[in-house]
């Protein structure tokens, strides 16, 4: 990856497209929002393997954002993310307390942020 300088902050040309990151969210991706969709995104992703691998495999999945604690003293360091996940499918919901453990055990992102930002995980079945 490669990013560049642009007026408004950054800009990546990667395979699927340019991603402007800049710090007024009406010129580009904020970078603490990129780093919460990494998240969420890894961590569904992960889940969604997971349930087929139970031979649960969910219909949709939503996350969302539940609550984000940023600490201004910090630089608005991100101390907190909950994340709920919206599951639609047959899922067995006894097996949910497992899958959750897997998925943030396999979630890459939620593991390189493990000592430094707390995340929770609920979910719901729709």
């Amino acid at each position: 990856m490669k990013f560049f300088m642009t007026e408004n902050g950054f800009s990546g040309d990667l395979p699927f497209g340019e991603l402007a990151v800049s710090t007024n969210e009406e010129q580009g991706f904020r970078p603490y929002q990129l780093l919460i969709a990494s998240l969420a995104v890894c961590s569904a992703g992960v889940m969604r393997k997971i349930l087929e691998k139970q031979r649960m495999p969910a219909e949709d999945i939503q996350v969302d954002v539940k609550e984000i604690v940023r600490i201004d003293e910090e630089a608005g360091r991100v101390s907190k993310v909950h994340l709920h996940f919206l599951i639609k499918g047959k899922i067995d919901d006894s097996k949910m307390p497992r899958v959750v453990e897997l998925t943030r055990k396999n979630c890459s992102m939620v593991r390189s942020v493990e000592n430094s930002i707390e995340i929770v995980e609920t979910y719901e079945l729709v």
